[in-house]
Formats: C-alpha cells, sequence, structure tokens
C-alpha cells in the first residue's frame, strides 16, 4: 500500500489483506537499517485475524521515498502523518530498537492517536559508541559487520535455526545492505541524539507492553527494564535466549505475546 506522506510516497505493508481503516488497527515501526520485513510474520498474522495493519517503511528506507528522518521528534509526527494519510483515527503503535523510541514519543505527544503501545528491544538512552557511530558514517560496511554480531544471541549463530535453510544472521545482514547509503549513520545518530526518553515515558497514558531479549548487547534489558518502570501502565516481558532481533530469533514468541498484549 503506497500512502503520500509529506509529499512522498509513502510504503506500508498490509499483511495480505486490504486495509480496511475501520478494524482495529495496528502499524507497525521497523529499527535502523530496516524496513517493514522484519514483521513479516506477526503483521501477516494480525492481518488476517481482525486488525488493519501498517507495516511502514521509514522515509528513505526500503520503498519508501524521501531522506531518512534526523530525529526520533520527526519520526513521530510522521507517524501521525501516516494515520491520516490511511484514515486511521488511533491505532495500536509496535516499535522494534529505534522505532520503540518513536512509538514512545509519539504515544506521550499525541495521546489521542495512540491506543497501546509495544516496545521491542528498547532502552533509554540509546547511546551509540563515538566509533561505531563514525563507522556508519565513513565505513558502513564495517559497521554492518558490528551490528549484526551484537544483535544475536549465541543461538542464532548455529546452523539450521529456527529451520533447516533459514540463516538469520545472513539474512539480517542482507537487509541492512540492500538500504540506502546515507540511512545507517542518519538512523544511528537519532538513536544517539534522543534525550527526552525518561520525560516522555511518563507521559504515557496508554497500556504499554516493553518486551526484551534476556541477552541483547544492543540495548540491554536491564536498561529496557528502567525505562519500563517510568510508564505508569506497563508490563515488562523478558524472552530467554533471545538477543536485539527478536522477530529473528524469537518469530513466534514475539507474536504471541502480541497477540495477548493486543486482545486484553
Amino acid at each position: 500500500m503506497e500512502l503520500r506522506v509529506a509529499g512522498n510516497c509513502a510504503y506500508a505493508y498490509t499483511g495480505g489483506k486490504s486495509f480496511d481503516p475501520k478494524l482495529r488497527a495496528v502499524l507497525f515501526i521497523h529499527g535502523g537499517e530496516q524496513d517493514h520485513c522484519v514483521w513479516v510474520l506477526q503483521s501477516r498474522y494480525l492481518a488476517h485475524h481482525g486488525y488493519a495493519v501498517l507495516a511502514v517503511d521509514l522515509p528513505g528506507h526500503g520503498r519508501s521515498e524521501g531522506p531518512p528522518l534526523a530525529r526520533i521528534e520527526d519520526m513521530a509526527e510522521w507517524i501521525t502523518a501516516v494515520l491520516d494519510a490511511a484514515g486511521v483515527k488511533a491505532a495500536a503503535l509496535v516499535g522494534h530498537s529505534m522505532g520503540s523510541l518513536a512509538v514512545l514519543e509519539c504515544a506521550a505527544r499525541f495521546s489521542e492517536r495512540v491506543s497501546r503501545i509495544a516496545l521491542l528491544a528498547t532502552a533509554f538512552p540509546m547511546r551509540v559508541s563515538p566509533d561505531l557511530l563514525e563507522a556508519t558514517k565513513s565505513k558502513e560496511s564495517d559497521a554492518h559487520g558490528m551490528i549484526n554480531a551484537w544483535s544475536h544471541s549465541a543461538c542464532a549463530h548455529y546452523p539450521s535455526n529456527p529451520g533447516p535453510g533459514f540463516w538469520v544472521i545472513g539474512g539480517n545482514l542482507r537487509l541492512m545492505q540492500r538500504q540506502k547509503p546515507g540511512v545507517l549513520h542518519a538512523d544511528f545518530a537519532a538513536c544517539d541524539g534522543y534525550k527526552a526518553g525518561f520525560e516522555r515515558a511518563a507521559q504515557v497514558k496508554c497500556p504499554a507492553l516493553f518486551l526484551l531479549g534476556a541477552r541483547d548487547a544492543m540495548t540491554p534489558a536491564r536498561a529496557g527494564r528502567d525505562l519500563a518502570r517510568a510508564v505508569p501502565n506497563s508490563t515488562v516481558v523478558t524472552l530467554a535466549s533471545a538477543g536485539h532481533n527478536l522477530m529473528g530469533e524469537k518469530p513466534d514468541e514475539v507474536l504471541d505475546t502480541l497477540v495477548e498484549f493486543l486482545r486484553a
């Protein structure tokens, strides 16, 4: 599905079903240097079980036009513009990593547009080491290798996980490699520069799910739990043996947890 947002084409995967704004809406926001395809299992299941699904590509990512957004605050405003373009008054927001910060910011500032939020592999502050941030700008292939290694727990390195012929780490690396030059640095700089996390967390009025990986080396679970304590109505679920790439390593567990949360 293509929408016009701020004069540019914004792509949203609808889970294999025609989008119906009269249904309960769920909007998925991916993390840095990724796109809508990280949500293929979760978005497809929900679309075939009574939800209106929008798994978007942020500007400059995947099939969406325009430059990547420089700030988390800009991403939150863009989310509301997507809802306007799709004819949706309010939606549940699900965000991974960088996307989780955008979801948090959006829920705090535009509470009337957000029914509930799920923050996956989140943390605040989401700092990026100076060396890695510089690599995202000047040595993108090196940065891809480092990020990909740190995004997975040990189980993802074994062959045939989670099924024969499926290579979690290789698939995630290829996804990063196919994004446009400059996107990686813009995304990581936006995460590193975001300062309002605890302030926005205290302003969230809707139910919030924090879905964390026990072995997450990128956004450690302890930092996610610290952020969750600042949200008045939050639930924390931690997946054992999971790293940062929750949807790749634990797709069924992520889906089951989201379904239960959305139905509550």
